[in-house]
């Protein structure tokens, strides 16, 4: 599987739960929210401005992704919403790894680009690096419709966060044939 067909694959609303460990705190907290993932054209204007901020050629984007949610945490039972853009840029030399470009970053709400692999299990795992802090997310498909996550997050040189989340397709879009017998071997 590659970048495109992940992306593709993951299309749809989906229900997300979420139980996060704050290792600093000792504590840990479960949350909820939809997501909604809508794929983007390489010619979308959102596509186009994305890779010029990062000086690269639009040309070598297949498109990308619109990630949009809202959900709340249990400590501070706010509402977080938000969206992102994201861009896939694949390395030529090794086409299941690249640049992920991105609107908003995982752990700050700034413009950041990072990285992705895909391994031999069709698992993507997105790495991020911030100024203070370093993510790391991997996400793979249990079945068409069932998708899991864990993250972890790291803050001036140790764990501060580490969660797991199962997320639910609730509709939107079919995966394409050749990603969902992919999804379906796992």
């Amino acid at each position: 599987m590659d970048a495109q067909e992940f992306f593709q694959l993951s299309a749809g609303k989906w229900f997300s739960q979420r139980t996060s460990h704050h290792l600093a705190f000792k504590q840990s907290e479960s949350g909820k929210s939809d997501i909604i993932i809508e794929m983007l054209a390489q010619d979308d204007p959102e596509i186009i401005k994305l890779c010029e901020q990062y000086q690269i050629d639009p040309a070598l984007a297949w498109g990308g992704a619109r990630v949009g949610w809202n959900g709340t945490m249990e400590w501070d039972e706010e509402k977080h919403t938000g969206s992102t853009v994201m861009v896939p840029i694949a390395d030529p030399d090794k086409p299941n790894e690249g640049k992920l470009l991105r609107e908003v970053g995982y752990a700050e709400k700034t413009p950041v680009a990072g990285r992705y692999i895909i391994g031999s299990d069709d698992a993507m795992t997105l790495i991020t690096e911030y100024e203070t802090m370093y993510s790391e997310e991997r996400i793979w498909f249990a079945s068409n419709n069932l998708r899991l996550r864990t993250s972890i997050l790291k803050r001036f040189g140790g764990f501060s966060m580490a969660s797991f989340c199962s997320e639910i397709r609730m509709g939107g879009t079919q995966p394409p044939e050749k990603a969902t017998d992919a999804a379906a071997s796992v």
